[in-house]
């Protein structure tokens, strides 16, 4: 198996950075320990995946990788070493400045040894991370502590802000990859990805939610159970209440960061019983069926 990082990663190494990131998101999508409890095939794929990003997700190691400097895990390549540093005493044939003219001017020996001490003393900031969490609707919604699994094992506790939405990156300062040379640690970018809830749809800071009601409270009006991100309240529906009608419940929407809330709009539903013949006999001798005609606005 080819530990290269574009094979990993499934692209040609002249890829753009937005192709390199994407195919990235697919496969970490595919192979994340979350969506796979259980499969140590799949985590450790996710690893390697991880990792190759890692590599060529950032512009400097990628170009670093690609002039060869560094390997496929990150880890430096020996340096190129001289004829001159393999002489052992007089009578080498490199052992004098005459002997060596011939491959390298002496200012350039002094420019490569600098540039070696500079790199044996390096001190660099670690790489950044990326990764995707997928989240409950309401966990956004109200907020929660989820629990990231990184490439090596280990786990990373992320505090999701109440009223988080779908796509947000997060910024986790220092939770990246170490250092090198006692540099500090990159930080860990953690991008939401909200899953849809069966009974609300956001629309910015408002939700909405479409609440079935039986005949009788259609037409009689009366108190009714709402559900809220927050939990159940009371509501009450106004007499001859029809499909379509929209109440407003102000602050039960989606948290703002001044502590305010945006509002939930409930959508009434009139839902009518199947085969009731008592019903049915009703409205064959209801007077009103028969004067009322609810198309007329349509009429040309």
């Amino acid at each position: 198996m080819s530990d290269n990082p574009y094979d990993v990663l499934g692209v040609a190494p002249g890829a753009s950075a937005e192709e390199i990131q994407k195919a990235y998101r697919s496969k970490a999508k595919t192979f994340h320990p979350d969506l796979n409890p259980g499969n140590p095939k799949a985590e450790e794929q996710f690893k390697r995946v991880s990792a190759a990003y890692d590599l060529v997700g950032d512009p400097k190691k990628r170009a670093r990788f690609d002039r060869g400097e560094i390997d496929a895990s990150g880890n430096e390549r020996p340096a190129q070493r001289f004829y001159r540093d393999f002489a052992s005493g007089a009578g080498h044939p490199y052992a004098s400045g005459a002997g060596f003219e011939d491959m390298m001017e002496a200012e350039d020996v002094f420019s490569e040894l600098l540039r070696r001490g500079r790199r044996a003393n390096v001190r660099m900031r670690g790489a950044d991370v990326h990764y995707r969490l997928p989240l409950d609707f309401l966990d956004a919604v109200n907020g929660a502590t989820q629990r990231v699994t990184l490439p090596d094992g280990s786990t990373l506790d992320v505090v999701v802000p109440p009223g988080a939405s779908d796509g947000q990156v997060l910024r986790l300062r220092g939770k990246g990859s170490s250092g090198v040379g006692g540099g500090p640690a990159g930080d860990a970018y953690v991008e939401l990805e909200v899953r849809p809830h069966p009974l609300f749809r956001r629309e910015g800071d408002d939700l909405r939610l479409v609440l079935p009601i039986s005949l009788p409270e259609a037409v009689l009006g009366g108190q009714v159970e709402v559900p809220t991100p927050t939990g159940p309240v009371t509501m009450t529906v106004p007499k001859g209440a029809n499909t379509g009608k929209v109440m407003r419940l102000r602050g039960k929407g989606v948290p703002r960061p001044d502590g305010s809330r945006g509002d939930l709009y409930v959508e009434l539903q009139v839902m009518l019983p199947e085969n009731d013949p008592e019903l049915e006999a009703f409205v064959r001798t209801w007077h009103g069926s028969r004067t009322r005609n609810p198309r007329q606005a349509m009429e040309a």
